[in-house]
């Protein structure tokens, strides 16, 4: 059964066309990378989800719920990190976490919550006096308590530094083990690309593609960058790199090694085994994988991807 059923949903705020017959699913179980850039039409997504906001046309299914008629079911079994949340500054970490552990009706620990996300030790101090990725840290916290069945994260990682973003991304792995289904935003790829079984990217109210990381590649060409430092080029060799069946491009870079830069679709022995046979020396060579962020890049902007 699918966790999360977007069906033709249209959200318009005026004239201003915020979501345009929007339609995907995150299946049970799947984390789901949902990706797009600023005013695409997420947040708007996640609060038509959460029924903050109500939607012109459409509609949404959660945990097999209608998302307008049973939004408090919805939201009792769902853990939500918003974008942008702020604390309570009078209240300390416990108190925090034991409102949300009182409005789920859980019998969760607070300092068990506070352990798990690296906030154990601010437990009792007011929240008023937290840095940025403190705070994140306690809504992560509270997103946590009574072992929901769907996690909505909006940038989870905001205002983290490296180790805490790890740390975040562990607990997400954690949770969907534990057999949570969960739904990420978020503008860091590497963040996305680490831990999403599918990614959906939305483009001014459209998802214009919903795959795996490794299918959104296939999808735009992006290969493979092979680099091959050699101890020498000429442009036969060059011109003959060029039209072999799985290399659409090849440039030099350098002459002392001369370094030949190839965008190879397919596989990238038959580039080498052609130097090799020409009896030019490969000195190193390294390969690099289009990233999630060349294909974000080409399905938003409409720019050819390659490897870099």
């Amino acid at each position: 059964m699918p966790a999360i059923t977007v069906d033709n949903l249209t959200k318009s705020y005026g004239q201003t066309l915020a979501l345009e017959d929007l339609s995907f699913q995150v299946q049970e179980g799947e984390v789901f990378g949902f990706l797009g850039p600023n005013g695409a039409g997420k947040s708007t997504t996640i609060n038509v989800i959460l029924d903050f906001i109500r939607p012109t046309a459409g509609r949404v299914e959660v945990l097999g719920l209608d998302a307008q008629a049973n939004s408090r079911e919805i939201r009792s079994r769902t853990g939500v990190l918003p974008e942008g949340v702020e604390t309570y500054d009078r209240l300390t970490a416990r108190q925090h976490l034991e409102f949300a552990i009182d409005s789920k009706g859980s019998d969760d620990d607070p300092e068990a919550l506070l352990e798990r996300v690296g906030l154990v030790d601010a437990i009792d101090k007011k929240a008023g006096g937290f840095s940025k990725g403190m705070s994140q840290r306690l809504m992560l916290a509270m997103a946590l308590v009574g072992q929901p069945d769907l996690l909505i994260l909006d940038e989870p990682s905001t205002g983290l530094d490296p180790n805490g973003a790890r740390e975040m991304r562990e607990i997400v792995r954690e949770e969907n083990e534990r057999g949570a289904t969960v739904f990420f935003s978020s503008h860091i790829m590497e963040q996305v690309e680490a831990v999403c079984d599918r990614v959906g990217i939305l483009r001014d109210g459209e998802m214009v593609a919903v795959d795996t990381v490794e299918g959104l590649r296939d999808s735009v060409g992006g290969g493979t960058t092979l680099r091959v430092t050699v101890d020498r080029l000429d442009d036969d060799t060059l011109q003959v790199v060029r039209s072999l069946p799985d290399v659409s491009d090849a440039t030099v870079e350098g002459r002392n090694p001369p370094v030949l830069v190839v965008q190879v679709q397919g596989s990238k022995t038959a580039v080498l085994g052609e130097l090799e046979d020409r009896g030019i020396e490969v000195k190193d060579f390294t390969t690099r994988e289009a990233s999630l962020e060349d294909v974000f890049q080409s399905y938003t902007t409409g720019t050819e991807v390659h490897a870099r």
